[in-house]
């Protein structure tokens, strides 16, 4: 492997590190300051408006066509963006569930209109999209859904709960697995819909968090008729009865390269490594942080390992990425432990580290728990029996 980037990729870096250090700086001008949580509804608010100042300079989406607002960029250049978009300190994506997780499934399934339609509105934070899985009995378990998606003349009616609806306080469109044939097995008679949220019969209640900050939400369909033609192209994606497949599409973005990028790691490590210097040495916390920053480093190898072959003849990461998920999101939490261990009691007044300590502990379970994704790598991968 050539770890060396060509003169086109350092352009690319040299831009993008230029953009992002002016229009960070004039964003937060523009939010008076160090803007709020994008998980509360002022946050969300100032960090669309970041949103919005991506796409103009087409950065919302730099690996998408022109067409949808992106740069026709590689794999390579969306990682080096990446890279430097963490570097300058840019904020968490409060789009990522729709550019992130539907988009790359709408590449793949999606038909041309819901690809025209929805994929330039996603990138323009005009419609905005939050994840319908979750329910009240059936979290890690996706198979186990009970909400009911009926066929009727010209459209669906839907009826049941989603829940820990990420953000969907604040989103206007959701996109979720329901079941369309009850009778058929656990695994199949699922159907993935997009649903705009200012459905007639559609409930959106929102709830606080432990940390105070209030982005989840309850979603509830009460008889809830959603046409055919309410997202141009069709709200069926992958066709009916086949939302199991399409599903896991979606569930490989979110647990392989596309929703934690290295580069979030490396900067994550590099300013955990500011924090040691700051603090003083400590040879027990100094292999700790040691320990991080080999792993971050080692997830960066990994995923330029898995570009390599996507970009080469395989066509996407399969069971690999819950080892992917898995990395990252322990990789997470044991650096923001460090981090609180550094500041001790000063760690209840700190806020970005005492507040990225707190979203860390949910990366083990959401995207799947880390116990069912050890179970998927020791089956599909090491070929280990089922139990």
């Amino acid at each position: 492997m050539d770890l060396t980037w060509g003169d086109e990729e350092e352009a690319f870096r040299a831009e993008a590190r230029r953009w992002l250090t002016a229009n960070l700086a004039a964003w937060r001008e523009e939010c008076g300051g160090e803007p709020a949580s994008g998980d509360t509804r002022h946050g969300f608010a100032q960090h669309l408006l970041w949103e919005r100042r991506l796409f103009e300079g087409r950065w919302a989406a730099v690996s998408w066509p022109e067409r949808y607002g992106g740069r026709d960029a590689s794999l390579w250049q969306w990682l080096i963006f990446e890279e430097e978009y963490y570097r300058a300190g840019g904020p968490p994506r409060v789009t990522q569930n729709g550019i992130f997780l539907l988009a790359p499934t709408l590449f793949e399934f999606g038909t041309p209109a819901q690809q025209d339609h929805v994929l330039a509105r996603m990138a323009a934070a005009e419609d905005l999209w939050c994840q319908g899985w979750s329910e009240p009995n059936a979290g890690s378990d996706l198979a186990g859904i009970t909400s009911r998606a009926t066929r009727v003349d010209g459209g669906w009616v839907i009826d049941g709960q989603k829940t820990w609806t990420t953000r969907g306080a604040f989103c206007t469109h959701l996109f979720g697995l329901f079941r369309s044939d009850p009778d058929a097995e656990r695994h199949r008679g699922l159907t993935y819909l997009l649903v705009p949220l200012d459905t007639d019969g559609v409930t959106v209640r929102g709830f606080g968090r432990l940390d105070g900050d209030e982005g989840f939400a309850e979603v509830f369909f009460d008889s809830a008729f959603v046409a055919d033609d309410a997202v141009p192209g069709g709200v069926v994606l992958g066709g009916v009865g086949e939302g199991w497949s399409v599903a896991m599409a979606t569930t490989g973005s979110e647990r392989g390269l596309t929703l934690r990028s290295p580069g979030r790691f490396l900067a994550a490590v590099d300013r955990l490594a500011d924090l040691y210097r700051a603090s003083g040495p400590d040879p027990l916390v100094r292999d700790r942080i040691v320990d991080c920053w080999m792993r971050a480093e080692a997830y960066e190898l990994f995923t330029l390992q898995a570009v390599t072959e996507l970009t080469g003849s395989r066509a996407a990461m399969g069971a690999e990425s819950s080892i992917n998920k898995i990395w990252w999101s322990e990789l997470d939490v044991d650096i923001h432990h460090t981090a609180l261990d550094l500041l001790g009691p000063a760690a209840e007044v700190e806020g970005p580290w005492a507040k990225g300590w707190q979203f860390s502990l949910s990366g083990p379970i959401y995207a799947g728990t880390n116990e069912i994704q050890r179970n998927i790598a020791a089956e599909r991968l090491l070929g280990l029996p089922r139990r």
